[in-house]
């Protein structure tokens, strides 16, 4: 079984594997959430419905509903139904002919909590709400842990069998479900055991455990040994051994190795302060030369230098290098020209976080996802280049986890002056075509231009916009929770600490921020307003500060009410 709990778009390999694995006996359990529910994805059993008053998936009732029914021919037929546990937001199911049939747990008002099919020899099922206590209360009752367990018992049964099954290929096969290892203890099956045909009744083998397999309601018992076997003494006769006993071994005595080591120190200590005395003074110009080399010998006979190591590794170096100080770091693309301006702008905002702030970065780092750990640093630029190949889908991946890990990206398409006028002008560029590519198999939030009250605009100076070599594009981040949104007002911190995993411009500002080595502009400005190269670098020391800080510039609104509070 495997559990997906609020992933949204996944790579076109994933869930061509996915689909293969439930075809052939697969359980997949979902749980719904923001990302789920603007995605479309066949993953799941029910068309799940969007936009109006369920945009990005959910309905905020005006009072929480509670549990209804069970399905009587569902998985969890049987169980209570609890009356203490309430639903405040869930993802709405379209509604359809076949809509009552997948449902094995519905609410008051009719709609389904839990959906579920077969697919092939497997089954995919959704739990409408969250994995946590955001949406509901259900996970922490003891109704969601049997409603779990009946989910489990569907996957202990395939009509494929494993490798190492010897019977009919046809035949049903039972997962291993606890087992004993060879010194007797019972526990989870280990990576090696094998399925086995529901009809086994042998004795236990290296691919078959003794222990139970199938479902935890109905096990199957696979023994150690046959009722006919007999343990049989070992035949060591064949071996020429002897029988002896256990002997302690004796001490070894150091006495004369410790003397020895004693003395050369003792005849180190001895030269050393006679030369430093000037006692060998008359020895040296009698015997100089064979005097010369016997020191020379006996020291380098007694201080020779350990063997050095080996030098390691470029992986361990790249690490070395970028834990040693907080670095920015930016993708390279490639192509010299945009990499060499990047690489200057990285740098120029570098010093101006320097000069104006307490923040001390090290030099930037240029990183390929394919290749390089990305977790070393809090912000990684990439710019887009049209045209340009897109990444492999490991990079891809490392991407996706690096911005689900609290990372952020920001991606620069740079063409803000070529978008035609229009407020839909900026996605038809060359680079936001590209890049729209590049984000189709990223699990993407749902993105807004930058609002007025954002952290981003107060992290340390205030802003309006987040001018670059141009100032006509938009800057976009992950979307803020409605005002009226009372998940939102109840808990006390965003993941993430608030910060956005992704930052979308136009504006070009490693071209803004690119420095030549005698201290000038690189590239100039358009249109070239007064101070617009300043609020330019103003905008990357907010970019850095809200990614090291998050949501702390946030809590400041309150600080009069707070020192009005204390009586200060």
């Amino acid at each position: 079984m495997i559990v997906m709990a609020d992933v949204g778009t996944l790579s076109p390999e994933i869930r061509d594997r996915l689909n293969a694995w439930i075809e052939q006996g697969g359980v997949l359990v979902r749980f719904a959430g923001p990302r789920l529910a603007q995605a479309d994805d066949d993953l799941v059993p029910v068309k799940l419905r969007r936009g109006g008053r369920t945009l990005g998936g959910s309905l905020t009732w005006e009072k929480p509903q509670h549990m209804a029914s069970f399905a009587a021919d569902g998985p969890f037929a049987g169980l209570t139904v609890p009356k203490d546990i309430t639903v405040s937001r869930q993802v709405l199911a379209e509604p359809d002919a076949v809509l009552a049939t997948k449902s094995w747990a519905s609410l008051e008002d009719g709609t389904p909590l839990v959906t579920g099919e077969h697919r092939g020899k497997g089954v995919v099922s959704l739990f409408h709400v969250g994995a946590d206590m955001r949406w509901s209360d259900l996970p922490m009752s003891g109704t969601f842990v049997e409603m779990l367990r009946r989910v489990i018992d569907m996957s202990g049964y395939t009509s494929k069998p494993g490798p190492g099954v010897a019977s009919d290929p046809n035949a049903e096969t039972v997962a291993p479900l606890r087992t004993l290892d060879g010194f007797g203890a019972f526990g989870p099956p280990p990576s090696t055991a094998k399925p086995m045909s529901a009809d086994y009744r042998d004795r236990g083998t290296a691919d078959h455990p003794p222990g139970f397999y199938g479902s935890a309601e109905s096990p199957i018992a696979v023994n150690t040994l046959a009722s006919a076997d007999r343990i049989a003494p070992l035949d060591t006769s064949g071996l020429r051994a002897k029988h002896a006993t256990y002997t302690n071994t004796e001490p070894r005595d150091l006495r004369g190795i410790m003397l020895s080591t004693a003395l050369a120190l003792f005849l180190l200590d001895a030269i050393v302060v006679a030369m430093l005395g000037g006692g060998l003074a008359a020895l040296i110009r009698r015997r100089a030369a064979p005097a010369v080399l016997a020191l020379a010998f006996l020291l380098a006979t007694t201080m020779a230098p350990a063997p050095t190591r080996a030098q390691n590794s470029s992986s361990d170096d790249f690490a070395i290098k970028s834990v040693s100080q907080t670095r920015l770091a930016y993708v390279v693309t490639g192509n010299a020209d945009v990499d060499s301006i990047v690489k200057a702008g990285m740098s120029g905002l570098t010093l101006f976080l320097g000069q104006r702030t307490a923040l001390e970065a090290g030099d930037p780092v240029g990183v390929d996802p394919a290749r390089d750990e990305l977790a070393f640093f809090p912000l990684i630029y990439w710019p887009i280049v049209p045209g340009a190949p897109k990444p492999p889908q490991d990079a891809i991946n490392k991407i996706d986890a690096y911005m689900k890990q609290g990372g952020t990206v920001l991606f620069d398409t740079r063409d803000a002056v070529e978008a035609p006028p229009g407020d839909n002008g900026s996605s038809q560029t060359p680079g936001m075509q590209s890049l729209r590519e590049l984000l189709s198999t990223l699990d993407v939030p749902e993105l807004e231009p930058v609002p007025r009250e954002h952290v981003l605009t107060k992290t340390f100076y205030l802003l309006r916009d987040f001018p670059g070599r141009f100032n006509t594009g938009q800057t976009w981040v992950e979307s803020l929770p409605r005002e009226d949104d009372e998940e939102a007002a109840q808990r006390p911190a965003r993941g993430g600490d608030g910060v956005s995993p992704i930052i979308i411009t136009s504006n070009d500002l490693a071209g803004a921020w690119a420095i030549r080595p005698d201290g000038q502009p690189m590239l100039p400005l358009t249109p070239g307003e007064p101070r617009q190269r300043e609020f330019a670098f103003r905008a990357g020391v907010n970019i850095v500060m809200y990614t090291l800080t998050g949501n702390y510039k946030a809590d400041q609104v309150h600080a009069p009410a707070l020192i009005e509070r204390l009586g200060q």
